[in-house]
C-alpha cells in the first residue's frame, strides 16, 4: 500500500492561509487604489498619530525608503498629511486626514467580514479556541521574535 500524504504541518498551514487572506485583502483593496501595505500604514497612524516615517518602517518591518514611497502614495491620495514642513534631516510627523480615517475604518471592516467568513463553519467554542491559539502563536512568533531581533 502506497504511503499517504504527509501529516499536516502547522507552519505550512498558517503560511498558506496567510497568503490566501493577504491576496483576498489585496484584491479588495485594489478596487480602491490601495494595497495591504497602505492599510498597514493607515492602521499604524490611526493608532499613533504623529508617528514618523522611520518609526512606521520599523513597525512594518520594511525599509524607510519603502515606507516613504507608501506614505507618498497615501499623501497623493489625500489620506495622509505631514504635520511638519518637509526637509532633509527633519522628523516628519504624519497625520491621517478624514478620508484616511475613513479608509482605515473600511480596512478594519474588511478584515472583520473576512474573519466572519473564515470562521463561519465553526461553532462558537471552536472559534474562540482558534482565535486564542492564533493570538498565542502571534505573540510567540511575531512579538517575541521581533523583540529577540532588536
Amino acid at each position: 500500500m502506497p504511503p499517504g500524504p504527509p501529516p499536516p504541518n502547522l507552519a505550512f498551514l498558517v503560511m498558506s492561509v496567510g497568503r490566501e487572506v493577504f491576496e483576498q485583502v489585496n484584491d479588495q483593496l485594489a478596487e480602491h487604489g490601495l494595497a495591504v501595505r497602505h492599510l498597514a500604514a493607515l492602521g499604524h497612524l490611526a493608532g499613533a498619530p504623529g508617528t514618523s516615517y522611520s518609526e512606521l518602517a520599523r513597525r512594518a518591518r520594511v525599509s524607510p525608503q519603502s515606507m516613504q514611497a507608501t506614505l507618498g502614495q497615501l499623501e497623493v491620495l489625500g489620506l495622509v498629511v505631514r504635520a511638519t514642513p518637509p526637509g532633509r534631516g527633519r522628523r516628519a510627523e504624519l497625520q491621517l486626514t478624514d478620508e484616511g480615517r475613513a479608509a482605515a475604518r473600511r480596512g478594519r471592516e474588511l478584515f472583520e467580514r473576512l474573519e466572519q467568513r473564515m470562521l463561519a463553519a465553526l461553532d462558537p467554542a471552536d472559534r474562540a479556541a482558534v482565535t486564542a491559539a492564533l493570538v498565542s502563536l502571534f505573540e510567540e512568533v511575531v512579538v517575541r521574535g521581533r523583540a529577540a531581533d532588536d
